[in-house]
């Protein structure tokens, strides 16, 4: 069968889409009748304003309109995932930068959309634009910052309370500052991706004007995922900006039912590995005590240098060693060069 619709179904398939209230026109059409039918309808635009809603139903048939012009490459599935992926990623920048600036630093995802990459650029002002690349996966994406968010996160890493300046421009010295808060939303954004793919994001370059950015043709389609940052009293925006062509080797796996498969099934090893990595530069507060004794109050009133307290605690026998507060060790105290040491002789379980 052919998938070509003749001259004749064109033309009843646009009656049929006339909203002047009268019935579809019925019966054969003359070929030659095909563009006073199409004057009737207007423009693509005017239909549009005439339909009013995406989804129509008509003579019992429903039908959804399709923009040629925006065409839709993401399923709603797979933007769900991507919006699911980006919100561990908010959650994930907001508390490294909150560690970074040493305060509280949120970020709430607010939209994500698929939209033409000249669209994305003319909705915005002026930003610091970081181009990133995301290997394995080939091409270029944009993560950019408004200039007031950036440099309240500046004056509050300088130790400032946190106050925007109204410049457009950034300096040598600025540049570094900004360099870091992004890679640390980097390894965020890494994180975030290791169910879908274990991506490496790397800066490629960072702009100040839109002209220069270019990682897409003007009228691809791109995902933007919009966000809010709260950094103290102050708001800005963010963005991320990634080109279908890039996520097109992956869009198999935008699926929520892989995503939860292969987060489950993350690889546990380099996950103890990791955390052993994060741990080991952890401080923890280790004691212990010599013994204990139980003195009347008149005789702690009276206690004076020189004086000897009684313990319940032998020579020969193991101190017990507390970590965080907990047991953990039995010890035995000793000297070592003119300095006080212990040796671990045993391993408490704590039931």
């Amino acid at each position: 069968m052919s998938d070509i619709l003749s001259q004749s179904e064109i033309e009843a398939l646009l009656n049929s889409l006339s909203s002047d209230g009268g019935e579809p026109t019925t019966g054969n059409t003359a070929p030659n009748a095909s563009s006073s039918n199409l004057a009737g309808l207007g423009t693509f635009e005017e239909l549009d304003t005439k339909l009013g809603s995406k989804s129509h139903t008509r003579s019992g048939l429903a039908y959804e309109l399709y923009d040629f012009r925006r065409p839709d490459k993401f399923s709603r599935e797979q933007l769900r995932t991507l919006q699911m992926l980006h919100e561990t990623f908010a959650r994930l920048a907001g508390t490294s930068l909150s560690a970074f600036l040493r305060t509280p630093v949120a970020i709430d995802l607010i939209s994500l959309e698929q939209v033409p990459f000249d669209e994305y650029l003319r909705s915005i002002n002026t930003s610091v634009f970081t181009i990133m690349s995301l290997p394995p996966l080939s091409g270029q994406a944009v993560m950019e910052l408004e200039f007031n968010l950036v440099f309240t996160m500046i004056d509050r890493l300088l130790g400032g309370p946190g106050r925007g300046v109204s410049r457009s421009m950034l300096t040598d010295i600025e540049k570094p500052l900004v360099r870091q808060m992004v890679e640390r939303m980097f390894a965020a954004l890494k994180n975030s991706w290791e169910g879908i793919v274990i991506v490496n994001p790397g800066i490629e370059a960072t702009e100040t004007s839109s002209q220069f950015v270019q990682v897409a043709p003007p009228n691809d389609i791109v995902v933007t995922i919009l966000f809010e940052v709260k950094v103290g009293d102050s708001r800005g925006a963010m963005s991320v900006c990634i080109p279908y062509l890039v996520l097109k080797p992956i869009t198999g796996k935008l699926s929520a039912q892989k995503w939860f498969v292969n987060t489950n099934r993350k690889n546990s090893g380099a996950i103890r590995r990791n955390m052993a990595v994060q741990l080991q530069h952890t401080q923890v507060e280790c004691d212990f005590s010599l013994g204990t004794a139980k003195i009347q109050l008149r005789d702690l009133m009276t206690l004076k240098v020189g004086d000897t307290v009684m313990l319940n605690q032998k020579k020969d026998e193991p101190l017990v060693m507390h970590v965080g507060g907990s047991p953990k060790y039995s010890i035995m105290p000793g000297l070592k060069n003119k300095k006080m040491v212990f040796s671990v002789v045993d391993t408490i379980q704590v039931v």
